[in-house]
């Protein structure tokens, strides 16, 4: 039983990650810390690493608080928590950072419905370069109108 609730709030904490990431993404990147994402929608700088980055770092943090949580406080469900909140970071990392933006020049050919989606909704997304109208719509839930 246990192994289920396990694998039950890893799964919770991965998808709850896409509603966190589009709130974050709306009402803080494009809102109070602007400052911090700015240059992910107009470089205004020469190095590779983004102040947008920084984001990764905070849920890193958080990430590692609940594997920090279960190992010292033996709170079990603090552990796929954990995982989970990694498991998204690296999901997205791979989709956004890597396939969406090429920072790394892997997964250059992938082509089928859903990735032409994701690259479109990106772009239309990235089309606005100030802080107003930051909408997106997260990794993987990508409205069916961008799948052609």
């Amino acid at each position: 039983m246990q192994v289920f609730l396990w694998i039950l709030i890893f799964l919770a904490t991965f998808f709850i990650m896409e509603f966190n990431a589009w709130f974050t993404h709306k009402f803080i990147m494009h809102g109070f810390l602007w400052n911090l994402h700015r240059d992910h929608h107009h470089k205004d700088h020469n190095s590779w690493f983004e102040r947008n980055d920084a984001f990764f770092i905070f849920y890193a943090v958080v990430s590692m608080g609940c594997w920090y949580l279960w190992g010292e406080h033996n709170l079990w469900y603090f552990l796929p928590i954990g995982i989970g909140i990694m498991a998204y970071g690296l999901a997205y990392f791979i989709v956004h950072d890597i396939f969406i933006h090429q920072r790394f020049k892997w997964l250059r050919n992938i082509d089928n419905k859903y990735a032409r989606g994701v690259r479109r909704a990106h772009k239309i997304h990235h089309k606005h370069l100030g802080k107003d109208k930051g909408e997106n719509f997260g990794m993987l839930i990508v409205p069916f109108k961008y799948y052609k």
